[in-house]
């Protein structure tokens, strides 16, 4: 199955695209520290590069993998109707993929039977974050690659303050590895929180296309109506507080 997969949760655009040998075809534009994100300028012209690269056309393209979030509003919103239109536009599937749990299993291949924190920068002194633990292998089920089976969720996703990761931890499986731009930017309060934070170059940090992709290829049941595909912002925006507090 060729699956065009995208996430716009954090400042990055990543756009992959899975052939239908497995192999996955990717492109990222990371803007620099303070720079505005490109996902309105970028997304698709990154997914015509990359079908460019692939040798196919939009027709080809047999279905649509986006990452829903939680994350920055305007990058979801952008990503989701992004999504929609060319689902409707080109009459393929459409899927959307937990972009926590995308940050989460590059990292969870590496981390064994210990826990992985995804940890996405929420901006207002916050973070979402979920936590999950790397499934057993069985080659026999169709699942990551070498018969990895998707990590199970031991933490739901939430918007919490960065001193506060500690409280959700309490109980739960350990080793934590935490990954995500908002792990970087937190490291302190995270490591305090009996977490391990990879260097800040690691490109477990960074929402990887190529697992968009491999999760929206894995779902087994697309969305029937491509109108119940929306952004999973976990927590009200800021637009609508602002205009909630100027009314009263």
């Amino acid at each position: 199955m060729i699956v065009l997969g995208f996430d716009t949760a954090t400042a990055a655009t990543a756009v992959g695209l899975r052939l239908a040998d497995g192999s996955t075809l990717q492109a990222r534009d990371d803007p620099a520290p303070g720079a505005h994100p490109g996902h309105a300028t970028r997304l698709l012209e990154l997914a015509h590069t990359l079908l460019s690269e692939g040798g196919i056309g939009w027709s080809a393209v047999e279905r649509i993998a986006v990452g829903v979030g939680p994350g920055t509003f305007t990058g979801l919103r952008v990503g989701v109707a992004t999504a929609r239109g060319l689902a409707q536009s080109l009459g393929v599937e459409l899927v959307s993929v937990s972009s926590l749990r995308a940050l989460a299993e590059p990292a969870g291949e590496q981390q064994g039977n210990g826990g992985v924190l995804a940890v996405i920068d929420a901006r207002r002194g916050e973070v979402f974050v979920a936590g999950y633990v790397a499934g057993e292998r069985s080659p026999d089920r169709l699942g990551l690659a070498d018969g990895l089976e998707p990590p199970d969720e031991l933490i739901s996703p939430r918007a919490l303050p960065p001193g506060e990761v500690a409280g959700v931890l309490v109980a739960s499986r350990a080793p934590w590895l935490a990954v995500g731009d908002g792990a970087v930017r937190y490291r302190e309060q995270l490591q305090s929180a009996v977490a391990t934070v990879p260097e800040d170059s690691s490109p477990l940090h960074r929402v990887s296309a190529e697992t968009i992709c491999a999760l929206g290829a894995r779902t087994t049941e697309p969305s029937a109506q491509i109108e119940a595909i929306l952004p999973d912002y976990h927590r009200r925006p800021d637009a609508e507080i602002a205009l909630e507090g100027a009314a009263r």
